[in-house]
């Protein structure tokens, strides 16, 4: 297991990495919720179909510079990002308490 913190995070966050495709394809499907986020790597786009919550995407450069956040509710697709290399999933709401937004820094730390 890993962790995430930002500058706005005072404790660091679990994260779950999802590196393989299998484990990007699959995401935040078939879950009711999730502690912490998951990391999406290598990933441009995702989509929500089959969720069972509204979810935050952050959009990472390959420095986990934020590019964008966007809040997503169930059954939507996503638009690709260019300069995207990752993906950070959250609960609807977390990236806002976590103070993750455009032009922000996230870093993983391996544990």
């Amino acid at each position: 297991m890993a962790t995430l913190t930002t500058p706005g995070i005072p404790t660091p966050v679990p994260l779950e990495v999802a590196a393989s495709a299998r484990a990007r394809r699959r995401g935040l499907l078939g879950r009711d919720g999730i502690e912490g986020a998951l990391l999406l790597s290598p990933a441009a786009a995702v989509h929500t179909l089959g969720m069972r919550f509204a979810i935050d995407v952050a959009y990472l450069d390959r420095k986990f510079r934020v590019l964008a956040v966007r809040t997503m509710k169930p059954g939507r697709m996503g638009r690709p990002r260019p300069r995207s290399r990752h993906i950070l999933e959250a609960q609807a709401g977390a990236m806002e308490r976590w103070g993750v937004r455009r032009g922000g820094q996230v870093t993983v730390h391996d544990r």
